[in-house]
């Protein structure tokens, strides 16, 4: 193909990348630079039955007029990224001076909000990650080894949970886990505890939270695991078979390595939309023992009165870092087994 040719087969794609790409991340980058505009007060004296007093009052017009005239706020340049909201270098270097020890310093770190969003972010993205990755692939495996007349109806069940919308989803769990739903009311019969509640305790918060995630997220798994495991050759497979290898054999040398390339796909999407997560946060209520980052992001972006848009903007572009980290290994992964495949 001709250079020329190869330019106009690309530009519709280089301009949709440009606009719905490209210039977004640029613009929430230029708004992570700047803090909203403090209010311009006036004084004015208040006189009543007992005096006359001096107070201090926002002047409505001219705080309107200066966000009119700068509506990206004031520039603060990175004083955003390195306030006590986010990556808070003062007090985590004030924690490691005070801290008895690497735990009493993670403690410590803990507490500030966006390391404590951080640590549910990465635990939740490394823990839900595999398990998607393993019920998907084992799922497959059985629903491809059933007879053929009941795959269909197998395969459908399967899918229903991620027909089902996140926020939904979450939801249903939360009313299952309720004290009063089937699932609270059966825990609290088994440990004999009328007071147990799954939302009290944020370590089962983190864990209910997971498993949403997990029952989520592996019918996507599921299902382009399954397409892939029909394009396995029958030929490798019964000339595996004739050799006297094992199902287990079969599997490890023959069905996971084609699978791979699939592999690598599922988990690029697994990274991106777990390290993600919001809904099962929003659905469950669980911000008291349980935030992420796109939390952070929403909340300060939801209050009417206050609206944070240059802190939103800087915990969107630390989100996309992290991203751009967790994806970097996968990336050389994959980039390496197309050029061993293409040599």
């Amino acid at each position: 193909m001709k250079n020329r040719t190869f330019f106009w087969f690309i530009l519709p794609s280089l301009i949709t990348m440009l606009l719905f790409i490209a210039l977004p991340i640029v613009s929430v980058v230029v708004q992570s630079l700047h803090i909203e505009h403090e209010a311009i007060l006036n004084e004015v004296e208040n006189c009543g039955p007992f005096g006359c007093k001096k107070e201090l009052v926002i002047d409505v017009k001219e705080t309107a007029k200066l966000k009119d005239e700068r509506p990206l706020g004031r520039f603060n340049g990175l004083g955003t990224y390195t306030n006590r909201n986010h990556l808070a270098f003062t007090e985590i270097r004030h924690a490691w001076k005070l801290s008895n020890g690497v735990a009493d310093f993670v403690s410590k770190s803990l507490n500030l909000p966006f390391y404590r969003a951080l640590a549910f972010t990465l635990t939740y993205t490394f823990i839900v990650t595999p398990l998607v990755l393993m019920f998907g692939f084992l799922i497959a495996l059985g629903v491809n080894s059933l007879p053929k007349y009941i795959k269909g109806p197998t395969i459908f069940v399967s899918l229903l949970p991620m027909i089902v919308t996140p926020l939904i989803g979450s939801l249903i769990l939360f009313w299952m886990i309720d004290a009063q739903g089937i699932v609270g009311s059966i825990l609290q019969k088994i440990f004999d505890d009328p007071n147990l509640s799954l939302k009290a305790s944020p370590l089962l918060t983190w864990i209910m939270l997971m498993v949403y995630g997990v029952w989520h997220s592996s019918p996507f798994a599921f299902i382009v695991f399954y397409a892939g495991l029909q394009t396995v050759p029958s030929d490798t497979i019964e000339a595996a078979m004739i050799d006297g290898a094992s199902r287990w054999e079969r599997t490890k040398y023959v069905v996971l390595p084609h699978l791979m390339p699939l592999t690598m796909f599922i988990l690029l999407i697994q990274l991106m939309d777990n390290f993600r997560v919001f809904e099962p946060i929003v659905g469950f209520s669980a911000q008291a023992n349980a935030t992420s980052l796109s939390w952070i992001i929403y909340n300060d972006i939801s209050n009417n009165e206050d609206q944070f848009f240059g802190s939103a903007g800087a915990t969107s572009v630390l989100t996309i870092i992290g991203v751009s980290i967790l994806l970097i290994p996968v990336l050389i992964r994959t980039w390496h087994d197309f050029n061993r495949k293409v040599i």
